[in-house]
């Protein structure tokens, strides 16, 4: 069936798929930004399959007892692929469903009559969109020709998830802001609506008269007129649209509050949060408020977006086929998740409900060779001339994919006596099929090379800027393609994958590094797969040569990132005469400055020390030399007297000095009353929702009363004439100039009398 926001019902339809959904019992809808810009809604009738694995004669005991489910359209006995480690498909139970939001139901009641040992149940963990894209073969934005047909819609591809030249319809994207008549300094869900503003193609509405309810329905009229296909909000999953929905309650306005293109209204949210840890660190993800038809992103809910924009965001959206409200929010990980769900779509291998495949068993000995992490040359401390930097291009991704690393064939049992070996840990790799995650991993590593060289043949800057964010999501999924292999939900990942990349890792770097040794470099540093190379009087051919020698001899493409005029590599805040691996500066002969480590990378930086340390960095650039770098150094210390005065003068505005601080906990389970928690319980006495994985902005403050809660103050609570604690900002201003100093042996106090010193001078010289 089809319909359109036109009154007539087509037969056919050209333009690219927007969005998918379950919609009602065993359909889906699908809407369609046809070629002549109408916006298409078509329904689709969908029976999701899922796979039941165990003895053949309990398979077939199972299938018995499904003749009076009134879930299940059919069933029947298949063969396919039933582990990842499987040499031979076997038989198995496909189930086929008539809802797909009926899987988990089914799934439960089927480990349930095994009691939860005699069955595994494989492919039940994809949504229900991502599912009818799969089964299809589809993905978003994909442009694609539908024909109604009696049994369901057909389609016809005109694209592909391989295209780098793709085009993608105009999209109609509307900012939504809403301004609440607060009567303190924090908005609360009992607090009117101020005035709602939309803003599309840089024109702004904006509904400032009438009744609450009235301004809620005038959103609603505004929005139909608009009619975007993108809603952008800051805060829209945490704050905005649970606000919305609670006036609109109580405005007895709710179920006219239709924002959705569908003709159903907003409902009030049913789940909560979810705080998570990932890669060391505590995360917070609000439960997602889903529009139909449209796409909500929320600016504070999205990674991919904040880093690679629209373009990145629909290139993820189409190569892992995953609808865009989802893409938007999704983590790397599960975007590799994805790619590798179709993968083994494609190749007829079931998909586990959970990870199955166990760590071999190690002795003390195999443990100590192979947990070892990445090869590693400690820093040489100081300042360096004629230093050149290398590193390998998506070294990991590339090792994966070349020796052909993933669960299944690492450690396969149908090759033990296979040639293809780790380095150090001597697994066996499989000679007769290539993994999963290889596979992915090519198609990923192709398409961003691709990328990469169209970004650099362009002389288009626009086209130049949409290839380099296309190639800098795709750069995401390959950042953490090797982690997430060791991951222990990654439902295709492996330890044992995990240590055999790094010591492959190791071995390929190691090599690298006697390559370089042997055309006479000196190894500066190196960490994992960067180096630093020394060799006075080398030029740019001699670099690049070494670099064409070691990719023929490895067979992984070792890329020449530059040479620099000076790089400063620092020492540890408590061990003077040792190099920390990653904290270092330095300035490449093209003027590029890159810095590693320092507070200009750090998050939790305020402003004004920021712009301190970069005014600096940037000082010191101009010089050509370590020579002239010392030369220098008093210039950088003139700037930190130009900032230290600014602060005594009380010449910074506030919002310069906030600071920002991770929670990786929730504030009542700390001990120590670190200066996010005091700022944090602050807002919570105001009511504001505080959970673990949220970062908190607050200000130091220099109260009278010098308890520990009246040293900080949160940043939504800050007055007028809020006391700012000027030496608190002194001190992390000496320290971000010293951290840059410290090779040379300056210490905080050492800055602070140098500073106070050029201070005097510059007194004594203007009396003159």
């Amino acid at each position: 069936m089809v319909s359109s926001n036109n009154p007539v019902n087509p037969t056919h339809v050209k333009g690219w798929i927007f969005d998918v959904y379950p919609s009602a019992f065993g359909e889906i809808t699908i809407w369609i930004i046809g070629e002549n810009g109408e916006r298409f809604r078509l329904i689709d009738k969908f029976h999701p399959k899922i796979y039941v694995s165990g003895r053949a004669e309990d398979i077939e005991r199972l299938a018995s007892q499904f003749f009076s489910s009134k879930l299940i359209e059919s069933w029947n006995f298949v063969y396919k692929y039933a582990r990842t480690t499987d040499n031979e498909k076997r038989k198995v139970l496909e189930i086929e469903l008539r809802d797909c939001r009926k899987i988990s139901v089914i799934t439960r009641n089927v480990l349930k009559m095994g009691d939860y040992s005699l069955y595994e149940v494989h492919n039940c963990n994809l949504h229900g969109d991502q599912h009818y894209l799969f089964t299809h073969d589809l993905f978003p934005l994909a442009l694609v020709e539908v024909e109604t047909e009696r049994t369901g819609l057909r389609y016809t591809l005109r694209d592909s998830v391989e295209s780098v030249n793709y085009v993608i319809p105009p999209l109609r994207i509307t900012k939504l802001h809403v301004e609440v008549a607060k009567r303190k300094k924090i908005a609360k869900l009992n607090e009117p609506i101020s005035q709602i503003v939309l803003t599309q193609d840089n024109t702004q509405e904006m509904i400032t008269h009438g009744e609450e309810g009235d301004k809620l329905l005038q959103l609603v009229k505004l929005i139909k007129r608009l009619d975007p296909d993108i809603i952008l909000t800051s805060g829209g999953d945490a704050h905005l649209f649970p606000y919305l929905i609670h006036r609109a309650k109580i405005n007895n306005v709710l179920n006219e509050l239709i924002i959705n293109r569908e003709n159903r209204s907003l409902a009030p949210r049913r789940l909560c949060g979810r705080t998570f840890f990932s890669y060391g660190r505590t995360y917070y993800r609000a439960p997602t408020t889903r529009l139909f038809g449209r796409v909500h992103i929320d600016e504070r809910n999205t990674f991919t977006l904040r880093d690679c924009g629209f373009e990145g965001l629909i290139e993820i959206a189409r190569i892992c086929r995953t609808p865009l409200h989802t893409a938007s929010r999704s983590s790397i990980g599960s975007s590799m998740s994805a790619l590798q769900f179709y993968q083994a779509i494609k190749d007829e291998v079931l998909i586990p409900r959970n990870k199955s495949i166990p760590e071999a068993f190690k002795s003390a000995y195999e443990l100590l060779v192979g947990d070892r992490g990445g090869f590693i040359y400690e820093p040489q401390v100081g300042i360096h001339d004629w230093v050149s930097e290398v590193d390998f291009a998506s070294m990991y991704p590339s090792l994966m994919a070349k020796n052909n690393i993933s669960a299944e064939t690492v450690l396969c049992k149908c090759c033990i006596e296979s040639p293809l070996r780790i380095p150090e840990l001597n697994y066996n790799i499989c000679k007769r099929r290539v993994g999963i995650v290889p596979k992915t991993l090519k198609f990923v590593i192709g398409k961003r090379l691709l990328y990469k060289c169209l970004k650099e043949k362009t002389r288009d800057s626009s086209l130049k800027e949409v290839y380099n964010r296309r190639q800098t999501a795709l750069k995401w999924i390959l950042v953490t393609c090797f982690g997430y292999l060791g991951y222990r939900n990654a439902k295709f990942g492996t330890v044992d994958g995990h240590l055999g990349v790094c010591a492959v890792g190791r071995d390929t770097f190691f090599r690298a590094a006697r390559i370089s040794e042997r055309l006479g470099f000196t190894v500066i540093h190196g960490i994992i797969d960067s180096l630093w190379l020394k060799k006075e009087g080398t030029t740019i051919s001699e670099c690049k040569s070494l670099c064409r020698e070691v990719s023929d001899e490895i067979g992984v493409p070792l890329n020449f990132e530059g040479r620099y005029k000076w790089i400063v590599f620092l020492p540890s805040k408590i061990h003077p005469r040792i190099g920390v691996l990653n904290r270092y500066y330095g300035v490449m002969e093209n003027g590029k400055i890159k810095v590693r480590g320092l507070e200009v990378r750090k998050r939790d930086t305020p402003r004004l020390i920021y712009d301190a340390q970069m005014e600096m960095i940037k000082a010191l650039a101009v010089a050509e030399n370590s020579e002239e770098f010392f030369e220098r150094i008093p210039k950088a210390l003139e700037i930190t007297q130009k900032y230290r005065r600014r602060l005594l003068d009380r010449e910074v505005p506030i919002c310069d000095l906030i600071v920002k601080k991770h929670l990786s906990k929730h504030p009542k389970n700390y001990k120590q009353q670190v200066s996010q928690v005091i700022a944090a319980k602050q807002l919570m006495r105001e009511g504001v929702e505080v959970h673990a994985g949220k970062n908190i902005s607050f200000l130091f403050t220099n109260a009278i009363d010098k308890r520990h809660e009246r040293r900080v103050k949160a940043e939504l609570l800050i007055e007028k004439e809020e006391r700012v604690d000027v030496k608190k900002y002194l001190h992390l201003l000496y320290a971000a100039t010293a951290n840059l100093l410290s090779f040379s042996g300056y210490t905080n106090k050492s800055v602070q009398e140098a500073v106070i010193g050029l201070h005097f001078k510059s007194l004594l010289e203007y009396q003159v």
